[in-house]
């Protein structure tokens, strides 16, 4: 069974999402500060979180990336933070996904459902190796100069959409839709985020990225 930790200090909401997740056959661990998420993180087997970003004791913007020290399970944020500038920071920070409040159930589950699958995808391309980098996707395995790299599911699952295709372009609409699902294709900023987040983790120059290319206006290209 699927297990879902979630983090957030507001009692009744909290007390609210455990039901609502248990209803809809997960396994719910709830944690209402920053230290007891990472406490859970280290004791509990969790497939995903669903973070609100206004903790009392660390801000959960934070907190992502002290998650991703430990785990590239997926994070879907809850925030009532609506501003485009707080979404990317979250993304950038590591977040896969960004809910705003108020937020309808069906919409939440929808967006946990689909970032179940991103990171459970099995890829079509099983390796690639680059100049820069290789990436085994069958052991989520990401190599750069002989160092491990860590990369968020979000990450492989855009690695897999631009590699199935080497030096074809792949359109911005084409990429959101395969990525995140039909109600993503404006979201063109999702895209900006993680290609820079994959470029600084795997290029040799991300100021000048030789491999995950921008078609600028149109899309991103994988040249291998």
């Amino acid at each position: 069974m699927t297990t879902v930790l979630v983090v957030e200090d507001e009692r009744p909401l909290l007390r609210a999402l455990q039901l609502a997740l248990q209803a809809n056959g997960y396994t719910v661990v709830t944690a209402p500060t920053a230290s007891s998420a990472l406490a859970s993180l280290a004791v509990e087997p969790i497939d995903a979180i669903v973070l609100d970003l206004g903790l009392p004791d660390l801000d959960g913007q934070n907190l992502i990336p002290r998650v991703r020290t430990m785990t590239s399970i997926p994070i879907l944020v809850l925030s009532a933070r609506h501003a485009s500038a707080q979404k990317v920071a979250a993304l950038d920070a590591g977040a896969d996904d960004y809910v705003t409040k108020p937020f309808g159930l069906d919409e939440l589950l929808a967006r946990l459902r689909a970032a179940l699958r991103r990171g459970a995808a099995t890829p079509a391309t099983e390796r690639v190796d680059t100049a820069s980098f290789a990436l085994d996707f069958g052991a989520r395995r990401a190599v750069r100069d002989g160092s491990e790299v860590r990369l968020t599911p979000t990450e492989w699952k855009i690695l897999e959409v631009l590699t199935a295709t080497p030096g074809r372009l792949v359109p911005h609409q084409d990429m959101l839709e395969r990525v995140w699902g039909p109600a993503y294709v404006k979201e063109t900023q999702y895209l900006r985020v993680y290609l820079g987040q994959l470029r600084r983790k795997l290029e040799a120059d991300p100021a000048a990225p030789v491999h995950l290319v921008t078609e600028a206006g149109l899309g991103y290209r994988f040249d291998p």
